[in-house]
This record gives C-alpha cells, structure tokens and sequence, in this order.
C-alpha cells in the first residue's frame, strides 16, 4: 500500500499598512482595504486611525509598530498618490519607525527586518498614459517611486511590483468592484511569492 504525502498549508503573515488621511471619505482605498481585510493571514492597520493627530514617538508608539513589522512576513504599504509623493502619515511612520528600527537598534531590530518582501499598493487619480514622457504628468509611476524604492533597499526589504488602481476618483459600482478583485488576486500572489533572503545595510 503507498501511502500519499499531504503538503502542509504554510500560514502567513502579511501586515498591510494604510496610509489614507480619512478612509471614510475614501471610495477607492476603503474598497480596496475591505478586500485585503478578507483575506485569510492579512492584518489590516489604518495608521491615520491609529495616529490620529499625525504624531509618532520614535520610543513608544514606534516600538510597538516595530514589532508588528517583524511579526510579519510581508509587508504592504496602501495609500493614494497625492501631488506626486506619499501621505504625510506615510512620511511621519517612515521618520518615526525606520528611523528607529535602522539607526537607533540596527542590530536588535532592523537587521531582523531585512529580508521581509514588500509591496507599494497604491491609487492614483489620472489614467495610466498620464504616466508617461508624452502624458500629462511627464514622469512614470516607477520614477516618482523612487524615494520608497531607496527606502526598501536601504532596509534590505525585496521589492515587489506595485499593485496600482488608476482613475480611482472616477471609478464607477462595477469599476470598483474589479478594482477590489484586482487587489485581492495581487494580494494572493505576493502572499505566494517565495521570500529570498536580503541583507540590510547597517
């Protein structure tokens, strides 16, 4: 009698940061942010919400964002482009938590990071030949990722491809609907990419 080997389901962990200065006002991102919330190992966090007034201590609130950075196995950093850049909350983690987990505790805390894969899932507010030499913006998205491409390769975090939502003020019920399922199959593909180990330069 041959018996059958049954591969065991490896669980993830994959912390999912929002960045968005108001999600209940948001049509796009809070779709989008519902539908990562559905999937099985997928920790939400909107960080507007959990720093409402904009500020994060680098030595208490930063700690405990630090250890759910290396809780995870994935990271995923959601939220609208806006005049080109991030949010201000998005900035402000970066100051506060990076800043710590890189240059405060390199060793306990950022060298533990390095490795960890991460995805930019971003909305954007023009179409997508908008994002061309001949488009209206002259710049590519790639470009104006250029600051958080850095930030992933000072921290040793593997660069995923961007998941991007274009027109997202425009998108109509059905538009949205296949903007969420979108996400969702992003989502599951990046949860399934294997990790390749990165070392950060501390």
């Amino acid at each position: 009698m041959t018996k059958t080997k049954t591969k065991t389901k490896t669980k993830t962990k994959t912390l999912l940061l929002m960045f968005h200065r108001d999600i209940e006002k948001s049509v796009a991102n809070a779709a989008l942010f519902r539908a990562a919330q559905g999937i099985e190992g997928v920790t939400a966090i909107d960080v507007q919400a959990r720093y409402p007034d904009g500020h994060i201590d680098m030595f208490t609130d930063a700690e405990a964002d630090a250890q759910l950075l290396l809780g995870a196995d994935r990271i995923v950093l959601q939220f609208p482009v806006q005049w080109y850049a991030t949010p201000s909350i998005l900035k402000a983690w970066q100051d506060a938590v990076l800043t710590r987990m890189y240059y405060v505790f390199p060793q306990e805390e950022g060298a533990r990071l390095a490795g960890t894969p991460l995805m930019v899932a971003a909305t954007l507010g023009n179409v997508a030949e908008a994002y061309t030499r001949s488009g209206q913006n002259h710049y590519s998205v790639d470009e104006i990722f250029t600051p958080l491409k850095a930030m992933a390769h000072r921290c040793g975090l593997p660069w995923h491809a961007p998941h991007l939502t274009f027109s997202a003020d425009k998108l109509d019920e059905a538009a949205l609907a296949a903007a969420a399922q979108s996400y969702t199959r992003a989502l599951q593909a990046f949860i399934a990419t294997p990790r390749v180990a990165k070392a950060a330069e501390v």
